[in-house]
């Protein structure tokens, strides 16, 4: 029966708890299905736990509408058509519109003390009925279409649910809790001192920014150096991989954030395309934002495969990554919930890692960081250099942190979350620009770990001067703030780490951004080797200038090495002569500190987007055309 209205709901219409038939026999006795696309179906079941409806849908033997109809039937339940029977807004609001939006629920109508709940899997209601019964009394089952069912709550409540996804993260623990006006006052009472005492003793001024730089330089070779004789170490006591346990296919979510992707969005299906995992385990969200007509227009010329579908996020009070990820989480199916960035190339090979990973790991594992790798990596001189760099972070620094167990910041793709410790943190922090480094310290103060998953993703590295410095001074202002959050109560952050943790922290972000903001007093010191003159000279004399420019000499050696290890991880030779240059390309971080500096007193949640596909030539990974369903 399908439900026109209300008057057609009677407390008689509850779910009938006798025998329930086969969801196959169903569809095929009312002619919506042939034996032998059943068949078929029931073969891929066999190879995959997923539910028959999905399998049936994704194949394209069936559509929502058809699914829906034939479930109302094998669970003895009203069939409803949303559209037709307009939904009960206190209803919606007396259960949660997250928890309609999570559970695939709707809440349509009350007759007398019963009221109806319509749902797309009743296979599951029963989970959510204890729930739905303390909120509204008791509840009667209807189905409706997954899809005709979360369209309509996306338009009644659609701005509710992005304001939620707006500050889901304790206040405590977010940027939104940072007052602007007390960082402009503490910024401009630093400044005026710093001018001060230039303009009074502008030598011991300079002697003291300069022993800072070189304190914090020993602190950052000392911490490079040693992550690379834990690597070289690590890789002699290296064991043969155990035999594998059979994998246990689950469901798996991938979201992929984009914004103003005209030219990699189509590159992009492709690829993701090629995963190699069940597809009735699988589920894509592109998640786009509400007025990026670019990428929605971009996206709705694209043939999407039955696993993908777009989510978009309405306008907000800002526009970030985490929001859009925040307001996603809600309508994701998977059990494992994934993140890749508009880019990448991920290993076809790497979600079923992933999963196995997962089911080999302990509870509070709850996060895991695949490696990142470039297609690019002979680009022009910057995309070498960017190369170097990342191979060095992601093969020989993370692995060092992850072995001495310290805490991991996360990269802002290739990460796999369980999705209910996830959800547990209240996702991620949507006014944070740097929301993947915030979500790595908070997974470790609630007694989560994070683990390196042995997968790569390719992906385009930032090969352009503006567009590398843009990038950097997101990356550094977001550092800086998640800095500050943690910071805001350090007790209490030492008692969640742990000491050794908690110094790790403070060279990791503290140590970084002093040290690309002091840059330019090592600059200056590096004049010693050539004879100038420099207030060093006079205050300290020639025995300790000596000392300092060997000293300097060694520790560009040190990071030259530990740059080189990582190269050399990477299998990629040719790149071992552009080592010594990223001496030259980390002076670009001067620019980028400077304007995430500026940017955290005036536009501190301000995103600045990374645009990409402006590739010269073509990319180095083939891109087939997308597959037609299984």
């Amino acid at each position: 029966m399908v439900l026109q209205s209300s008057h057609d709901f009677l407390p008689g219409d509850s779910v009938d708890t006798g025998p329930v038939p086969r969801l196959g026999s169903i569809l095929v006795g009312s002619g919506a299905l042939s034996a032998k696309a059943l068949h078929l179906a029931l073969v891929h079941q066999a190879e995959q736990p997923a539910p028959l409806g999905r399998i049936l849908r994704l194949r394209g033997d069936i559509d929502d509408a058809v699914l829906a109809d034939a479930l109302a039937l094998q669970f003895k339940a009203a069939r409803v058509d949303p559209r037709a029977l307009p939904p009960d807004l206190p209803l919606i609001d007396a259960v949660g519109a997250r928890f309609c939006a999570v559970h695939g629920i709707l809440p349509l109508a009350r007759s007398g003390a019963l009221t109806l709940v319509a749902t797309s899997s009743p296979e599951l209601f029963n989970l959510v009925r204890p729930f739905l019964e303390d909120r509204l009394g008791p509840v009667a089952m209807a189905v409706g279409a997954e899809a005709e069912l979360r369209d309509i709550l996306l338009d009644l409540r659609k701005r509710h649910l992005a304001r939620e996804s707006e500050r889901r993260v304790a206040k405590r623990y977010s940027c939104r809790g940072l007052s602007s006006p007390a960082i402009v006052t503490s910024s401009l009472i630093f400044a005026l001192t710093l001018l001060s005492c230039l303009a009074l003793a502008p030598s011991a001024l300079i002697v003291g920014l300069t022993g800072l730089a070189l304190f914090v330089l020993l602190i950052n070779t000392a911490f490079a150096a040693t992550m690379g004789v834990v690597h070289v170490v690590a890789r002699r006591r290296e064991k043969p991989a155990l035999p594998r346990a059979p994998l246990r296919f689950v469901p798996v979510t991938v979201m992929v954030p984009l914004f103003r992707e005209k030219q990699i969005a189509e590159r992009l299906i492709q690829r993701l395309s090629q995963l190699d995992y069940p597809a009735g385990m699988l589920e894509i969200l592109l998640v786009v934002e509400e007025d990026d007509h670019v990428t929605r227009d971009t996206l709705a010329a694209c043939a999407l495969p039955a696993t993908m579908r777009c989510v978009t996020v309405p306008r907000g009070v800002v526009q970030t990554k985490p929001r859009a990820l925040n307001f996603a989480l809600d309508f994701c199916r998977g059990s494992i919930v994934g993140i890749y960035d508009a880019e990448d190339a991920p290993d076809a090979a790497q979600i079923a890692l992933v999963v196995g990973q997962f089911q080999r790991s302990a509870p509070q594992v709850a996060c895991l960081q695949g490696r990142l790798d470039y297609y690019n990596a002979h680009a022009n001189w910057m995309a070498r250099c960017f190369t170097i760099e990342y191979a060095t972070w992601f093969r020989v620094m993370l692995p060092g942190l992850a072995r001495l167990g310290l805490v991991l910041p996360l990269g802002g793709t290739t990460l796999f979350f369980r999705k209910s410790a996830l959800v547990s943190l209240g996702g991620w922090d949507s006014h944070n620009v740097t929301e993947d480094a915030d979500l790595g310290l908070r997974l470790a103060r609630q007694g989560f770990r994070t683990e390196l998953l042995d997968s790569t993703t390719m992906e385009e590295a930032n090969c352009r001067p503006w567009a590398w410095v843009r990038q950097r001074s997101r990356w550094n202002k977001g550092y800086a703030l998640t800095w500050l959050v943690h910071m805001s109560d350090p007790v209490a952050l030492w008692r969640d780490l742990g000491a050794r943790r908690f110094w790790g922290v403070q060279v990791l972000m503290l140590g970084g951004l002093l040290g690309t903001f002091l840059a330019p007093f090592l600059w200056a010191t590096a004049l010693l080797w050539f004879g100038v003159a420099h207030p060093l000279t006079r205050q300290l004399g020639p025995m300790v200038d000596t000392a300092i420019a060997w000293g300097l000499g060694l520790a560009t050696l040190i990071h030259c090495a530990v740059w080189a290890i990582g190269t050399h991880s990477r299998g990629d030779k040719s790149l071992l002569v552009w080592v010594p240059t990223l001496v030259v390309y980390h002076m670009l971080g001067t620019a980028a500190i400077c304007k995430a500096a500026l940017e955290i007193l005036w536009k501190p949640f301000f995103w600045d987007k990374t645009s990409h596909g402006h590739l010269s030539g073509p990319v180095s990974l083939p891109c087939p055309p997308v597959p037609p369903p299984p």
